[in-house]
């Protein structure tokens, strides 16, 4: 059995960024934190699309590229807003910054474990990477998922949750991101995106795959649609489209099994 073959280097770097996007949220970094992940994003479709071209498919590379996955998509979103949460409501989220992001999540910390701290909202995070992990074994045991997805795939729901760090300390103040803060960090909020897309991870809802069999138009409106608004939303919005684009992915997604397939059938 061949370990070192590209695909599985290629997976490497994909746990090699996760591992470094932790380090930085640990460290109390979290507006680098998201940067890594992005590497993750790009070698997790490096690796599958080396392994179709090199003909190099394996069951280890499969176990080892849902191994990364937890850690990237997983484990990685969760540390984020697990040390985000215990600033939210003891300070200005306008004037945020990592420094003060990781002095109250050590406050808190340290409360917890000398158990003055009641507040144990945060680790409501942990949701996460659990449901992430259930949802990478469901995806490689379920033979219904070779073309398509059923349940949010864990890259697109660490794509979703980015939107957090990225709105608290990347993305430049203007009106709208302003605007948007304090709706994002309410608690209700929060709460409700955690457990809402921890569920997708494993609810039974067809995704579809932006992997194209042929390219003409009524075999992939919905796809060809789905980028579109997609471009638009990135030229309009920038960073801020990133949750709206996971948005569009799961009403895209919803139109294409409820409308499309039926008019089909």
């Amino acid at each position: 059995m061949q370990i070192f073959n590209i695909p599985n280097l290629l997976t490497a770097m994909n746990l090699v960024c996760g591992i470094i996007s932790i380090i930085f949220s640990l460290a109390g970094r979290v507006d680098l934190a998201v940067f890594p992940i992005f590497g993750s994003l790009i070698f997790d479709y490096l690796d599958g699309f080396s392994a179709r071209l090199l003909n190099q498919f394996s069951v280890l590379g499969k176990e080892l590229d849902s191994l990364a996955d937890m850690v990237s998509f997983g484990l990685a979103p969760g540390i984020w807003m697990l040390v985000i949460l215990p600033s939210l409501g003891v300070t200005d989220l306008i004037s945020l910054d990592g420094a003060t992001t990781q002095y109250y999540f050590s406050i808190w910390f340290q409360g917890v474990l000398a158990g003055e701290i009641f507040n144990y909202l945060p680790l409501l995070t942990l949701l996460i990477p659990v449901f992430s992990m259930f949802r990478l074994a469901k995806f490689n045991i379920d033979t219904r998922q070779t073309t398509s997805f059923i349940g949010l795939p864990t890259p697109a729901n660490t794509l979703f949750f980015m939107i957090f760090p990225l709105l608290l300390f990347t993305i430049e103040k203007n009106s709208l991101s302003l605007f948007l803060i304090p709706y994002f960090f309410h608690p209700s909020v929060l709460v409700l995106c955690i457990m809402l897309f921890s569920y997708l991870l494993i609810a039974e809802l067809p995704l579809f795959s932006l992997k194209f069999k042929t390219y003409g138009w009524n075999e992939n409106k919905v796809r060809y649609s789905f980028l579109l608004m997609t471009l638009i939303a990135v030229i309009l919005l920038k960073l801020i489209a990133i949750p709206i684009i996971i948005l569009l992915y799961l009403a895209f997604s919803v139109i294409e099994h409820k409308f499309v397939k039926n008019i089909k059938t």
